[in-house]
């Protein structure tokens, strides 16, 4: 597989492919991707607020103006875990790339058979752990694109510059992803 400096697999750091997808399995029993975010699983908040906005990004318009969306989301205050994630693999998960880099928020994110987002930017990079893909699923930055598989690595994604994501395949995309406000 080819990498570059802003999509790479993070040395040192994997986890048990098969136990993170029988975590998914049975956490989506009791917390199904629905509601107002139903391609989103939370796994951090901040304390005592269940609510998980989705966090400002910026757009090229099409008039090729940078256009802001969304609002601002103090993503360092997303410092607990759910209780309900605590007995499982997500934990040591947390716990693992919680002593590697000062994070923010931790979510499980679905994206559909033959869908895409917007090619944006964040304020923030991202660190991604595949859980569940197809050879169509492709991570893209700055034009760059390449399909990461769920084989328990974690991959560094420079979400800072211009990014999409997109499935062209059959199945959905499922990716477990940190924001890193900072390496420790």
């Amino acid at each position: 597989m080819i990498y570059n400096d802003d999509i790479y697999p993070i040395d040192g750091i994997s986890f048990d492919i098969e136990k993170l997808q029988e975590q998914l399995r049975e956490i989506q029993l009791t917390h199904p991707f629905s509601g107002e975010f139903k391609n989103c699983i939370s796994l951090t908040q901040v304390p005592g607020n269940s609510a998980d906005p989705r966090g400002i990004f910026w757009i090229r318009g099409d008039s090729g103006r940078e256009l802001q969306r969304e609002e601002h989301v103090d993503e360092s205050k997303y410092t607990h875990l759910y209780d309900n994630f605590k007995s499982t693999y997500f934990k040591e998960v947390y716990d693992t790339l919680s002593s590697k880099f000062h994070l923010g928020r931790v979510r499980i994110l679905k994206l559909e058979a033959r869908g895409c987002l917007s090619y944006h930017r964040d304020p923030e990079t991202r660190v991604h752990i595949p859980l569940i893909t197809n050879p169509g699923a492709l991570m893209v930055v700055d034009q760059f694109a390449v399909n990461l598989p769920a084989d328990g690595r974690v991959y560094f994604t420079n979400t800072l510059k211009y990014h999409s994501v997109l499935n062209g395949g059959e199945t959905e995309r499922i990716h477990l992803v940190a924001t890193v406000l900072k390496e420790k």
